[in-house]
């Protein structure tokens, strides 16, 4: 006779080393600028997280689930601090941009007043 709470405390654990694993790669992808892959994988993790807490937790696993909600808010806050220094790094070139389409068509008006 299987017992189902072990095996509903593994299929969680599977998930959460899951999330663990995706929240690492999206860190990797998130170094390289590959931000449409960090969102894609944003979509399966929050899936996978669901799927997770929607099974019980039981009383003896409790501590081994704070351990990996501990190492996923760590990973999180390393993605979103990365997410905010690209976030204003764009910013940044956003200006630049701005300053130089503004020079160009400033020179552009000069060209047409001569």
């Amino acid at each position: 006779m299987t017992d189902t709470s072990t095996s509903l405390t593994l299929t969680q654990t599977r998930l959460l080393a899951t999330v663990v694993n995706t929240t690492r790669n999206m860190l990797s992808l998130a170094d390289d600028s590959q931000w449409d892959a960090v969102a894609d994988l944003e979509l399966l993790r929050r899936e996978d997280l669901r799927q997770c807490f929607e099974i019980p937790v039981n009383g003896d696993q409790s501590e081994l689930v704070s351990e990996a909600l501990a190492v996923l808010l760590h990973l999180n806050e390393e993605l979103t601090a990365k997410l905010s220094r690209a976030r204003e790094h764009s910013a940044e070139q956003g200006a630049v941009l701005a300053t130089k389409v503004e020079a160009m068509n400033e020179y552009h008006r000069m060209r047409l007043v001569r």
